[in-house]
């Protein structure tokens, strides 16, 4: 096998202007193609019931007020200038803020978190450590780690957000796609129009979700001219109008409009303001895709080239309506009606590709999304599809992308216009904005040891200004909004049932794993014969030996010659590096050649293929084997029992470790043979493995005879036992639960992926065995 190795030692250069500059232009097709294509149903959504167009312009100007002041204060202020620092780890997103919570406060419900995970390079984002204890925020976390019903409400508002998301997953391709091909009506009459529009729709929707398997980097070289090109069409459009029709629109932007507006309109204006709030669409992108690129390149992308062109685009639009009073009732005020006549149709084509490209920006937002939720335990397993093997970010995830495509059709086919359409978007929206608000309020506090008053200020400012908006779109709930709670309830059910059924297996694995003292008295043997292999053990447990295993000893005539009680787990950060990968420890004496291997994956790592994880678990084990002292504590010593845990990194990333080499003739070209010592293993077995390890490395004779056992043992194979435990409910125990374990957590078990599918697991060969746990 081909090694390649990325030395860690060299300084981290900070990132050069071409870089930043290349970055930023990327995020424009990726992050940008929603926001900009908020035009074209802005307007046509705000005058669509509760406030008319009239001759005085005083609800146009107050319109456009409000856009400007909401363009400016939630994703410039907002987004651009406060939240994107608060990222983990350079990921943003919903779920990441709760992440950077659960690590600064005991918050999170992971239930087999390790002292070992603090120690993690990645852990604290800044290196931060408050010592304060008198202060409001000590005060704030010894609340909150205090009282688990906090906790509980923290952890179903960080799902309440990501469900919105998802929601808007759904939402933001069918209204994007229509509001597009809307244009279509000022070509054709009404009649024509109706039984044209939606088919072209549903076909785009349908072609756009099938390319989906492709992946995004296949296609994404077209993503970023798109966009610039439809902001650079819309911003030219903009200035023409401006120029042409109303050059004193400018002065719509004074704050005065807005007081104007609302007076004058009152109810009717307030509820318009659902219609307003979408001109903020694809906000939370920045956010949530900024662990694509980099803080400084989405905040020049925004600032350089989105806003400017989104703010001219809006004018422009203003303008021309503010001299076009006689516009027909079907047309009401959309963007195709202030786009000249003789370059109508090209701009059409190019808003139909920017609203598929902001679609796939949403899509790919989802997948991610959902894998993250996935890797912390409150999603069912599903099938995740790495479609760049560069780009780690990128996957595909085969139920949810056609899931999504039906939820885009239903909806396009049951609404059939932008303004129901609008009405659930814009709740969704405001929703996440107002979950993100209030994280922010407590990352503020918690991780940047800020005053609490300025956490109060930011969420009464900010929330204020949402909290409005949200109450305009609530109160459509009738009119399309309940959509999106809809939605959002039955993804929350699901979350919150996967998350609590696996917590309470986890809780009955602890809970009757077997004893040291049972282990110890079968003797070196376990009682019974122990043939040549590798048997590796699944287990969910970081400690102790699991119940599933005593059934084993118990029921089968023989076991393998080296035992691994491996445990994949997912921990709360975003990456775990290379040489940090593995904790090893040894279960019981040394002659019994039983160990325990734990990989840690952050939320956005990936897993690696079965030949290469099989051969960086070995040789961890391997290191350990030579790094062991006795009579010294090495390593980490684990919460519930005695082992003491050694981090071992991967492979790739210890070369001044020992290394590993599978039926390779001759390792020279890779590393000088007379720096190495080799041990081998007798020539009888088919596969030839070899341990190299530097001579300058000391290894003693018991050490070099454990690991030729070791490698008998990789040579002869391995074998993957899968434990499945499964829970129900004890007698007399409450509705609720029976329905939530019996029922619902089951149903969602059984038709989820297994941990073999989720977790690229290495196998030779399987061996399946189940237990019922009654909780």
């Amino acid at each position: 096998m081909d090694l390649h190795y990325v030395s860690s030692n060299k300084p981290i250069k900070s990132d050069s202007w071409k870089t930043v500059l290349s970055l930023a232009y990327q995020s424009l097709g990726v992050v940008y193609g929603d926001l900009s294509t908020s035009p074209l149903y802005v307007y046509k959504s705000a005058f669509a019931e509760d406030i008319q167009h009239t001759e005085s312009n005083e609800e146009l100007y107050g319109v456009l007020s409000f856009v400007f002041w909401t363009l400016t204060l939630i994703p410039l202020v907002k987004y651009v200038f406060i939240v994107l620092r608060a990222d983990d780890n350079g990921e943003g997103g919903t779920f990441a803020l709760y992440s950077l919570l659960c690590r600064h406060a005991r918050v999170g419900f992971l239930p087999n978190c390790q002292v070992a995970d603090e120690e993690l390079s990645e852990y604290s984002k800044d290196g931060i450590l408050s010592n304060d204890k008198s202060g409001a925020g000590f005060s704030l976390k010894s609340t909150l780690e205090k009282y688990r019903v906090l906790q509980k409400v923290l952890l179903v508002l960080a799902l309440i957000g990501t469900c919105m998301v998802i929601g808007d997953g759904v939402l933001t391709p069918a209204l994007s796609v229509f509001s597009a091909v809307s244009g279509l009506e000022l070509s054709m009459s009404k009649e024509q129009h109706q039984y044209v529009e939606v088919p072209i729709v549903c076909a785009i929707l349908v072609f756009l979700f099938a390319l989906q398997h492709y992946g995004t980097h296949r296609v994404g070289f077209l993503f970023a001219p798109v966009v610039i090109v439809w902001l650079l069409c819309i911003s030219a459009i903009g200035v023409y109008n401006i120029v042409h029709w109303n050059p004193h629109v400018y002065q719509a932007l004074s704050p005065y409009y807005m007081y104007n507006f609302m007076r004058k309109t009152q109810k009717g204006g307030w509820m318009s303001l659902g219609g307003i709030l979408l001109c903020i669409t694809g906000s939370e992108a920045m956010f949530a895709d900024l662990g694509h690129f980099s803080q400084l390149s989405i905040q020049i992308a925004f600032t350089c080239m989105v806003y400017p062109s989104l703010i001219l685009a809006y004018m422009g639009q203003a303008a021309y309506l503010s001299r076009h009073h006689n516009i027909g009732t079907y047309y009401r005020i959309g963007f195709y009606v202030s786009v000249p006549e003789s370059i109508r149709w090209p701009v059409l084509v190019i808003a139909i590709l920017a609203a598929v490209v902001g679609s796939q920006a949403i899509i790919t937002g989802t997948f991610s999304i959902i894998k993250q939720c996935s890797s912390l335990g409150c999603f069912p397993r599903v099938k995740i599809i790495h479609t760049s093997s560069k780009i780690h970010g990128q996957i595909y995830i085969p139920e949810i992308n056609w899931t999504l495509m039906l939820l885009c059709l239903a909806v396009t086919i049951g609404f059939r216009d932008t303004k129901s359409m609008g009405n659930a978007s814009g709740l969704a929206v405001i929703t996440v904005m107002l979950v993100t608000t209030c994280l922010m309020s407590l990352v503020i506090v918690l991780c940047w040891h800020k005053s609490v008053f300025l956490a109060m200020g930011f969420i009464f400012f900010f929330g204020t200004i949402e909290a409005l908006y949200f109450s305009a779109s609530l109160i459509k709930f009738l009119e399309g909004a309940w959509v999106p709670v809809a939605l959002s309830f039955i993804f929350l059910a699901v979350m919150y049932v996967w998350h609590y059924g696996t917590l309470k297996k986890y809780e009955c694995d602890v809970h009757n794993k077997v004893s040291m003292n049972w282990l110890l008295s079968l003797g070196p043997n376990l009682g019974i014969v122990r043939v040549q292999g590798i048997g590796l053990i699944y287990t969910e447990l970081v400690s102790g030996i699991p119940a599933i295993f005593s059934h084993f000893v118990t029921n089968l005539p023989a076991f393998h010659q080296v035992l691994v009680f491996l445990c994949i787990k997912s921990v709360p950060v975003p990456h775990v590096r290379p040489e940090e990968r593995f904790l090893v420890g040894r279960v019981g004496p040394k002659e019994y050649r039983m160990y325990r291997c734990i990989a840690r994956y952050g939320y956005h790592d990936f897993h690696k293929d079965d030949m290469e994880f099989e051969k960086d678990l070995v040789c961890s084990i391997g290191e350990f084997i030579r790094s062991e002292r006795p009579e010294r504590d090495i390593g980490l010593v684990g919460s519930e029992t005695d082992e003491k845990m050694t981090v071992v990194g991967t492979s790739s990333s210890n070369l001044e470790g020992i290394r590993l080499f599978d039926d390779v003739e001759s390792v020279s070209g890779i590393v000088g043979t007379s720096e190495l010592m080799e041990i081998r293993s007798p020539e009888r077995v088919r596969k030839r493995v070899r341990f190299l390890v530097p001579e300058s490395l000391q290894i003693d004779m018991e050490a070099q005879e454990e690991l030729r056992e070791l490698m008998q043992a990789r040579e002869a194979g391995m074998a993957f036992i899968l434990g499945h435990s499964y829970v129900r409910t004890k007698r007399g125990s409450s509705l609720m639960k029976r329905i939530v374990i019996n029922y619902g957590y089951d149903f969602l078990r059984r038709n989820s992926r297994g941990p073999t599918y989720a977790l690229s697991i290495p196998h030779a060969s399987t061996l399946e065995v189940g237990m019922v746990y009654h909780v």
